[in-house]
């Protein structure tokens, strides 16, 4: 197998970061589209707190009642190959020998493609993310075990922080089994101990607070029994699931209460920070986000999370003269300085192929081959060196502007 190709972080790590970079979107930010072409092209390191809540692979598909405020709103979560690009795969096993492995290890074909889609959006949420950035993906027990090796792959099995258990009592029960009733949220971190942390911030009440607050002193050191703002929370959190009269429901399907993204906000972000909620949704994770006076940028693929995110805004938190800004386009990243001729890099790509085409394998003169997008420009692709290969006149015509499923599929036929 040839050299590894350099990405567009070849030579760094999370931990050897120290240049964070200005965002090259503007703050209240809400994008209709497929978030992995949208977050391509945002800069590196220029976002402190990620939050998400993608689909589970849960076999279901989801509306939102008719006659409800996100009335429009709708999403398949049933997976299979087709739905995504498959080249994907063979980029994985060639830049990523980890996450490769995790993702074979998948019971299913629904369940590795569903991982692949996921691999591919965690990865450009790392490069997103600022050294004293952390992440909260949101899932439930469907898919939360292979997410967590997902997670560890890419953010590293150190920056774990936790994996919390929402706990919700509402709902339907079973008389087969024990009633499920939490999600799991899982807490990563991109350096171990240098991310942030509000612990004051999301203290609760002591279960007992008629206990002594009276300090206790042993020796010449002085110990209080119970902090005066309370206690910090467990990593089980006992917060209500939204029912249809609570105010701030809008009929989204998988809405979620904003009690629970205030506590993740407040926990690992300052004021001004930036928030990404790349599967935004109802938009909970921004308005969570603007009442606590942090930055915050979404996106969906309905164009629902749109209205939703504005008339929140004026409902919940009386913004009446605000409006977001609503982009449909791909950002151009501003973070890659002046980048050398693409076609420059053409003795460098013969000997990281060996002087293959990279789609039928065979081996050519450096003549005759010729240089190509992995990653389309349109699709947030860049002229870096890690998004560029060598195909022969015949691939590339075949290829076109198309991604690499497309000319795989057709070399098989």
């Amino acid at each position: 197998r040839a050299t590894e190709r350099p990405s567009d972080r070849a030579t760094e790590r999370p931990s050897d970061r120290a240049t964070e970079h200005e965002a090259n979107w503007a703050n209240q930010t809400i994008w209709t589209g497929d978030n992995l072409p949208i977050m391509r092209g945002m800069n590196s390191d220029s976002v402190d707190l990620i939050y998400l809540d993608p689909p589970f692979n849960s076999k279901a598909n989801y509306a939102a009642p008719i006659g409800s405020e996100a009335a429009g709103a709708e999403f398949k979560d049933t997976w299979s190959l087709s739905d995504l690009d498959i080249a994907w795969l063979d980029l994985i096993e060639r830049k990523h020998t980890k996450l490769w492995r995790v993702i074979q290890a998948a019971m299913t074909k629904s369940d590795k493609s569903y991982l692949i889609y996921m691999a591919a959006r965690l990865l450009e949420m790392n490069r997103l993310l600022k050294p004293t950035g952390s992440i909260y993906l949101h899932c439930d027990p469907t898919m939360s075990h292979y997410l967590k090796l997902l997670m560890d792959a890419i953010f590293g099995r150190q920056h774990f922080q936790n994996e919390v258990s929402w706990c919700y009592g509402s709902g339907g029960a079973s008389r087969r089994r024990f009633s499920r009733k939490h999600d799991i949220i899982l807490f990563y971190s991109q350096t171990k101990d240098g991310h942030v942390f509000n612990v004051d911030a999301v203290r609760e009440p002591y279960s007992s607070p008629h206990k002594s607050m009276t300090p206790k002193v042993i020796g010449d050191k002085t110990y209080q029994k119970m902090h005066p703002l309370g206690r910090i929370p467990f990593d089980w959190w006992q917060i209500p699931i939204l029912t249809n009269s609570d105010k701030e429901r809008t009929g989204y399907p998988t809405q979620k209460p904003l009690a629970l993204l205030r506590r993740i906000i407040a926990a690992s972000s300052n004021e001004n920070d930036i928030v990404l909620d790349p599967f935004c949704g109802c938009a909970t994770a921004c308005i969570a986000a603007e009442d606590l006076n942090r930055q915050w940028v979404g996106i969906d693929r309905s164009p629902k999370a749109a209205e939703l995110v504005q008339s929140r805004l004026k409902k919940e938190l009386s913004l009446f003269t605000h409006k977001a800004v609503h982009r449909e386009d791909i950002p151009k990243r501003t973070d890659l300085g002046d980048l050398p001729p693409y076609r420059s890099h053409k003795p460098t790509l013969y000997g990281l192929q060996e002087g293959n085409c990279e789609g039928c394998k065979t081996h050519f003169e450096a003549r005759h081959l010729e240089i190509d997008h992995i990653i389309a420009r349109d699709s947030g692709g860049t002229d870096h060196i890690g998004n560029l290969q060598l195909l022969c006149s015949s691939c590339n015509r075949i290829k076109g502007n198309r991604g690499m499923e497309y000319l795989i599929t057709k070399l098989a036929a």
